[in-house]
């Protein structure tokens, strides 16, 4: 990986994306939905996570965040892990799962290809992180975070889809609450 794509400063706040294997739609239920929303809200009350903006699509996750504990690589690995096996599990356990036998078979044919992975791998291994320099930068991923739904066809109004901070931008924390204290980084505040 290039040291482009790299936490090099463990203080500062990131854009990360990060997409299921083969970028399948598991997404789509409200119970896979409460699994990213409870892994966020656990995140952030024990291992001081702060969320600035997110967006949740049906094969992928967007977020700004920052790690309190300076440690944001292992705050995102842990938050993935998490969530790949509560995923996992919830997916096995769903009987109104009807995509079950397409798939666990389809994660265990991308953990066969990982040395790193047991049995299923959830989770691309990638995350691409950017960090946030200025005020132009973090303007410019807040808002291809709250238009992704919208570039998608899922709404016509980014504020629409349910799982965006788009909504908190707009005074409604009805789903996820962020850290609207602004995004401080010496340029700006939201």
């Amino acid at each position: 990986m290039s040291r482009k794509y790299k936490f090099q400063n463990p203080s500062a706040a990131y854009f990360v994306s990060f997409a299921t294997v083969y970028w399948m739609d598991v997404f789509t239920r409200q119970i896979y939905f409460s699994i990213l929303e409870k892994a966020v809200e656990h995140c952030r009350a024990e291992k001081g996570m702060e969320v600035f903006a997110y967006c949740f699509m049906p094969s992928h996750v967007h977020l700004i965040f920052r790690s309190g504990n300076d440690n944001p690589s292992g705050l995102l690995r842990d938050f993935k892990g998490f969530t790949a096996r509560k995923m996992i599990k919830a997916i096995q356990e769903n009987r109104q799962e009807s995509r079950k036998e397409w798939l666990l078979p389809m994660m265990e044919r991308a953990g066969k290809k990982n040395s790193n992975v047991s049995k299923r791998q959830f989770w691309q291994q990638h995350n691409k992180p950017i960090e946030l320099w200025s005020g132009k930068v973090i303007k410019q991923k807040i808002d291809y975070i709250h238009n992704n739904p919208v570039e998608q066809g899922f709404v016509t109004d980014p504020v629409d889809w349910k799982y965006s901070s788009a909504r908190n931008y707009e005074d409604d924390h009805s789903v996820l609450k962020i850290d609207n204290k602004g995004l401080h980084l010496g340029m700006m505040e939201l």
